[in-house]
């Protein structure tokens, strides 16, 4: 039998002891209006305007009674490698995960299952901002376990990147949830200047988008790409995910919502991901 392309070394064995959106939107939306949403048609062709603010995003959109600040993580995977990044990730991060000295946790772990393909993903939370952030970037520093891990684990990886996140003060705090479920990531990216005015109609919009629990959590970026927005939905599989969002276009002013936030995207792609093994999100 041919040797495995990607095999975990022995040294591991002991640490073991991821065109312009809008279109088909549109045209859904369009189908589910009738004489009595003519007004407010009318209405849709025209973004709503807030306000200038001198205040910075974070201030106006983020969470106040929390600090928490998320990283989240896209690492493109050899193919031939993909069960053993698994296998060596699922050894390791649960340690960070339960060590109280590191102030971090997993949020959610994933392989894209449609997507981007041999893709892994994952969402960490560090409670207190950025001090918890560099406390914790420093104490790796000198982790040798840790270093070890990452040595080998990028022997396995094409490419990798990260982005720090703020969570929407509107949108559900993550929390680990029974399984079996698949996710769903919609990354939107924004045109510059248009955050607030995404996060004013998202935060009257959400309601419409939470009465099957499926809405898992809202974030956008501070470091990395900007103007970016992810949004993080639960599904107990793909025909379910088909008739809630279908469910969400006969609610009356779903629609709106459509046509006020299509204008403020430039580019928008959408992952469905299978929960690995440590994920608190199953």
């Amino acid at each position: 039998m041919a040797p495995r392309l990607c095999s975990i070394s022995a040294a591991t064995r002991r640490l073991m002891g991821r065109p312009k959106p809008g279109a088909g939107d549109l045209a859904a939306a369009a189908r589910f209006y009738s004489k009595d949403n003519e007004g407010s048609w009318f209405r849709s062709l025209f973004v709503h305007k807030v306000d200038p603010r001198k205040d910075a995003h974070s201030t106006l959109l983020s969470k106040k009674e929390t600090s928490n600040l998320y990283k989240i993580q896209f690492h493109n995977v050899k193919p031939e490698c993909l069960d053993a990044y698994n296998s060596l990730t699922e050894a390791v991060l649960p340690k960070l995960h339960l060590d109280e000295d590191y102030p971090c946790s997993l949020v959610g772990n994933w392989n894209t299952w449609y997507g981007e393909q041999d893709q892994a993903v994952h969402l960490w939370r560090f409670s207190g901002g950025y001090p918890a952030l560099m406390d914790c970037m420093n104490k790796l520093k000198n982790n040798k376990e840790y270093l070890e891990f990452r040595k080998e684990r990028s022997q396995m990886l094409l490419s990798r990147r990260n982005q720090m996140l703020l969570e929407f003060s509107f949108w559900n705090e993550p929390q680990p949830r029974a399984g079996p479920n698949i996710y769903e990531l919609r990354t939107y990216k924004l045109k510059p200047g248009t955050m607030i005015e995404w996060g004013n109609n998202w935060a009257r919009a959400i309601k419409y988008r939470q009465e099957n629990q499926e809405a898992v959590g809202g974030f956008f970026s501070q470091i990395g790409e900007l103007y970016v927005v992810h949004h993080l939905w639960a599904y107990k599989d793909l025909q379910s995910r088909e008739e809630t969002r279908n469910a969400a276009w006969r609610k009356r002013g779903w629609d709106q919502n459509v046509y006020y936030t299509v204008p403020l995207v430039r580019h928008m792609e959408s992952r469905i991901m299978i929960p690995l093994k440590i994920s608190p999100l199953q």
